[in-house]
């Protein structure tokens, strides 16, 4: 079973690497596999329509991925900025909405295109908390696809306990309530999927809060 964890779910072309280009200043270049846009660009789409969508992408400097959708892992900058306009112009709600829409099909791109199907079969037959601990290997192995800069760290067993510092969903934001529902989402669907059929994520503390890490459980009966 260890050779599960080795299989995906990563959001990189085999070809993308995190750190490979860097700035102006030479300084590396953060990057995020590209459903952080693409997924957010169709979740928008529902929520608000094409026009709206393209106005808020215009207004976050991002006007390029709407015109053609990334197809490598784009600068994390870009999925900071869109967090950041969406919430500024649509309110924190319903920004969350779309981040959550945003993350359930992120995660349906990932069991349809990145999971091996036999690795998908193995872990739905083992007992929740085996499945939930490869799964989490495997996320955690391939987590700079989806962090960013930002550092990854999770611990298995029930609830399974995962954290990201330096979030880069709600990075610079400021909020009573945790705002990070895109990651959230994802991990929900991927257990419920291939653990367990009640999984269900809570974000217990968030950085726009003031917590040093945004931290969330995995939890079913």
């Amino acid at each position: 079973m260890t050779s599960a964890a080795e299989h995906l779910p990563t959001d990189a072309p085999a070809h993308d690497h995190a750190a490979d280009e860097h700035d102006h200043a030479g300084e590396p270049v953060a990057r995020i596999g590209p459903n952080a846009i693409i997924r957010m660009i169709e979740a928008l789409g529902e929520q608000v329509g094409a026009t709206e969508t393209a106005r808020l992408f215009v207004l976050a400097g991002l006007a390029h991925h709407l015109a053609q959708a990334p197809d490598h892992m784009v600068d994390e900058r870009d999925v900071v900025a869109l967090h950041t306009v969406v919430r500024a112009e649509m309110g924190d709600v319903r920004a969350r909405e779309a981040g959550r829409q945003a993350g359930l099909l992120t995660a349906d791109y990932l069991l349809a295109n990145r999971i091996p199907k036999p690795v998908q079969a193995i872990l739905r037959i083992l007992p929740a908390s085996i499945a939930g601990r490869i799964l989490l290997a495997a996320i955690g192995k391939h987590a700079w696809t989806f962090a960013g800069s930002g550092a990854f760290a999770a611990v298995g067993g029930h609830p399974v306990r995962f954290r990201i510092a330096g979030c880069p969903v709600c990075r610079g934001a400021q909020s009573p309530v945790p705002l990070c529902d895109y990651y959230g989402a994802t991990f929900e669907r991927l257990f419920r999927t291939l653990v367990h059929r009640d999984a269900a994520v809570r974000e217990t503390a968030c950085e726009a809060s003031g917590a040093p890490a945004c931290t969330f459980e995995i939890r079913w009966r």
